[in-house]
């Protein structure tokens, strides 16, 4: 009979990015590359398409990226968008992390942080 050990449970954390539009798939591969099991984007504007209507200017559409990503993976991933944010032009950007602080479902949770069951013959 097969025994299954549960590995601890993973802290999860929910990212938000402000990118531009047209890296939007840039982003979202990036952001998939650290165990980023569920994301989602919708288009956003911010205080800033307020100021540029007034003055005549044409803003920029941007999308919010949203992940549940692992707690333990969130600073190096955080790293990372810095690192491509400060490339400037397209990739400019603005990214925070938010704890995740509950989950109902083992199942759920699982898939979410990414998590691997080990079972032994």
């Amino acid at each position: 009979m097969a025994q299954t050990k549960n590995i601890a449970p993973v802290k999860l954390e929910v990212l938000i990015a402000v990118v531009h539009n047209n890296k939007q798939a840039y982003f979202s591969s990036l952001i998939q590359n650290q165990q980023a099991n569920i994301q989602f984007m919708v288009p956003c504007k911010g205080t800033t398409h307020l100021l540029m209507d007034y003055l005549g200017l044409t803003p920029r559409p941007k999308t919010l990226v949203a992940s549940v990503i692992r707690a333990d993976e969130a600073a190096e991933l955080m790293e990372v968008l810095e690192e491509t944010f400060k490339k400037g032009g397209d990739y400019k950007g603005i990214a925070f992390t938010i704890p995740f602080s509950s989950m109902i479902g083992a199942l759920a949770y699982g898939f979410l942080s990414n998590e691997k069951q080990i079972k032994e013959a």
